[in-house]
């Protein structure tokens, strides 16, 4: 494992994606990547009495699947990196909890999934976790109780909102070899424009994603045509527009090979979801339903996954303050 650039991680003995799971809600099923998700839930509240029981049903799903995927037991895993945007991580706490196995609580907002795919690399690649689990998961109606208005209240929601995805995403790292590895690392920064709208996320954390990807590039010597795509989480139409921008007043253009799971997790159009999705378990069901499996197959042979956190809370928008981003950067690769 070397430090390259300011920033970034190159691992010398990379770890491998094991399994991963995708577990996704009834209005995400009906999109344009409903077939590829290992479960539809018919019912959000996913047979329980509260959204927040919802979520972490979703997540404790997501990570059995993983697990059964990866053939590996609850016994063989080391550590889980997981978390949600709920305060204090309740999604991950009760969802995580009947695993007995220790756990890593983290909050990234919505670029949880690379937060902890990040650590989950770090820890196999240095020796300390022969197996590590990354789980992270969103819901619609949580995420709108906790951070907007009730859903009783009916607002009408801007163009440029973008819609939270319900869903769960979990993913198994280890040692043994594996069709797809983590090659790299590049951490993010948090990155303030002074964005101070809650219904404009994607423009919160375009900044961000701008800084990581930036970085990426510089630390490890490459341009965006190196990466068959480069993926952001959760920016939306209204955000990549802005990313591009931004790169381009840096003298990179990523139009060509960027894509975002936000913007292709829904049908805008005829799903009515504005500038498109977000939350913690869009990126992550994006991944490992849409890009992983190419990756496995070689279709593509390296990406960079970048998800995108709005760091948003109820307190400091409260008294005024803005909303800073966060976006964290993950290498996968086609390992044959």
């Amino acid at each position: 494992m070397s430090q390259m650039g300011s920033q970034s991680i190159q691992f010398e003995q990379a770890p491998y994606v094991l399994g991963s799971a995708s577990i996704v809600g009834k209005k995400e099923g009906e999109g344009p990547l409903g077939d590829l998700f290992d479960m539809v839930g018919q019912d959000d509240k996913f047979g329980e009495d509260t959204w927040e029981e919802a979520e972490s049903t979703l997540q404790k799903e997501a990570a059995t699947m993983a697990l059964g995927k990866a053939d590996l037991k609850k016994e063989d895993i080391r550590y889980i990196f997981g978390g949600d945007l709920l305060g204090q991580n309740i999604a991950t706490t009760f969802g995580l909890m009947e695993l007995n196995i220790p756990l890593f609580g983290l909050y990234g907002a919505c670029s949880t999934a690379g937060e902890s795919l990040g650590l989950a690399a770090m820890a196999v690649a240095a020796g300390y976790g022969e197996n590590v689990l990354a789980v992270t998961s969103s819901h619609f109606a949580s995420a709108e109780k906790q951070f907007r208005f009730p859903l009783e209240y009916a607002n009408q929601r801007p163009l440029s909102a973008t819609w939270t995805v319900t869903g769960s995403g979990a993913f198994v790292l280890g040692k043994k070899r594996g069709k797809v590895r983590v090659s790299g690392i590049t951490t993010g920064k948090v990155v303030d424009y002074g964005i101070k709208d809650s219904m404009n996320m994607g423009a919160a954390m375009a900044p961000a994603a701008c800084d990581t990807i930036y970085q990426n590039l510089e630390d490890f010597q490459r341009k965006p045509e190196d990466y068959d795509r480069i993926v952001t989480g959760d920016l939306g139409t209204v955000g990549q527009e802005i990313l591009i921008d931004l790169l381009k007043e840096k003298g990179v253009d990523i139009s060509r090979v960027h894509m975002d799971c936000g913007i292709e997790i829904f049908d805008s159009e005829e799903q009515n979801t504005n500038a498109g999705g977000s939350g913690c378990g869009c990126s992550a069901v994006t991944l490992s339903a849409y890009f992983l499996p190419k990756l496995e197959k070689g279709i593509f042979k390296r990406i960079l996954f970048v998800p995108t956190g709005a760091l948003l809370s109820t307190v400091s928008f409260n008294e005024g303050q803005s909303v800073p981003g966060i976006a964290h950067g993950v290498v996968l690769e086609y390992a044959g």
